[in-house]
C-alpha cells in the first residue's frame, strides 16, 4: 500500500505542483502524460554555448561549451608542458609537515647558535660569528623555498627527495649537541 503525501514528515510549499516528479511515492508527471519517455541516447545534445573570458567549463557536457574567444595554446587545459599538475592532498600535507620541520630547524639553529656564543671568542671573531649564525638560521628556509621553486615542473618524488636531503643536511647540530642535551 502506498503512503499518501500527508504521511510525509515534512511538506514544502509547492509540493502540490503537478509537474513535480515524485518517483515511487505516488503520482508522477510521467504517469499522467501519454508521451513515452525519450531514450537518453536519442536526445540531441544542447547547442554549443560560449563562456565569458576567464571561465572554463568542467563536468558532464563541458565539451559542448566553448570559450567566447580563441584561447592561446599555453592556457589550454590540455597543455601539460606549460602548466604543472595541481598538487594532491598527500603532497600538500607532506609539504606542510616538511615546512614545519624546516621552521623548527631554523629555531633550533637560533637556540643552538646563541648557546654556542659563549665559546665564540675562542673560535672566530664577532663579525664572522654573526654572519655565520644568521646564514645558518636562514639556511633551512632558503633550502625549502629554493627546492619548492626549482622543482615546480618536476615530479613530486624529485621535490620530496631534495627536501629529505635538506632534512639530513641541515640538522641544527649546536642545538642537538649542546642546546638540548648539554645544558
Amino acid at each position: 500500500m502506498m503512503k499518501g503525501r500527508d504521511d510525509d514528515a515534512l511538506s514544502w510549499d509547492g509540493d502540490d505542483d503537478p509537474t513535480l516528479d515524485l518517483g515511487a511515492s505516488g503520482d508522477t508527471a510521467a504517469e499522467n502524460t501519454s508521451e513515452p519517455e525519450a531514450d537518453p541516447a536519442d536526445v540531441d545534445p544542447p547547442a554549443a554555448t560560449s563562456l565569458p573570458d576567464g571561465f572554463t567549463a568542467v563536468g558532464k557536457g563541458s565539451e559542448t561549451v566553448g570559450p567566447s574567444a580563441p584561447v592561446p595554446a599555453e592556457v589550454t587545459p590540455g597543455a601539460t608542458a606549460a602548466q604543472p599538475a595541481p598538487m594532491g592532498n598527500g603532497e600538500l600535507i607532506g609539504l606542510g609537515i616538511l615546512g614545519g620541520v624546516y621552521a623548527l630547524f631554523a629555531i633550533g639553529w637560533i637556540i643552538g647558535g646563541l648557546r654556542v656564543q659563549d665559546w665564540r671568542p675562542f673560535l672566530v671573531t664577532d663579525a664572522m660569528y654573526q654572519g655565520s649564525l644568521w646564514l645558518a638560521v636562514l639556511s633551512p628556509v632558503l633550502w625549502f623555498v629554493t627546492v619548492f621553486l626549482l622543482t615546480r615542473a618536476s615530479r613530486a618524488w624529485v621535490r620530496f627527495a631534495w627536501l629529505a636531503a635538506g632534512v639530513v643536511l641541515l640538522v641544527p647540530w649546536p642545538f642537538v649537541l649542546i642546546g638540548a642535551v648539554g645544558q
